[in-house]
């Protein structure tokens, strides 16, 4: 399950909206191991094309040293798909290279709502996943920041 906050998805379809009709593309980092995303990085689409995305290598290696430094991962890789569902295409099959991400689409094919829906993607096997949107990661079901019990 991707348990993420609401300002990182609202900020994940705000970029989708912007780059449409292309497709847009990111990742939001967060600490190692941990599973909680925390910091949107809007990338560039390489490729500038409303059906197809790729990192510009030169920004993507920039970006994965720095999560390196910050002691940081991809927790989520996202992008967006223009005019079809948010469903994994055979590239991004291919392309998905993070045995740990939640491999997040957002459709923008209707100009009144998304679709958002996550998956994992794994020796080319897509596994879909539930999401759950929390307002913080406080009282979320992760468990990493509870509030002791004061007996």
């Amino acid at each position: 399950m991707l348990v993420i906050r609401r300002d990182l998805v609202d900020a994940m379809v705000a970029h989708a909206r912007r780059d449409h009709p292309d497709e847009a593309c990111g990742v939001i980092a967060g600490p190692e191991g941990s599973d909680r995303p925390e910091r949107l990085i809007e990338m560039i689409n390489a490729e500038r094309s409303p059906t197809f995305y790729r990192f510009d290598s030169a920004e993507q290696l920039k970006v994965w040293r720095e999560m390196d430094a910050n002691d940081e991962e991809p927790v989520v890789i996202y992008h967006s798909h223009t005019s079809t569902e948010a469903y994994p295409s055979r590239t991004d099959v291919s392309y998905a290279s993070e045995p740990n991400a939640h491999y997040v689409l957002v459709s923008t094919r209707d100009p009144k709502t998304h679709e958002l829906r996550s998956y994992r993607i794994l020796d080319g096997e897509v596994t879909e996943e539930p999401v759950e949107v929390v307002e913080s990661y406080m009282f979320a079901h992760t468990g990493t920041d509870e509030v002791p019990d004061r007996d």
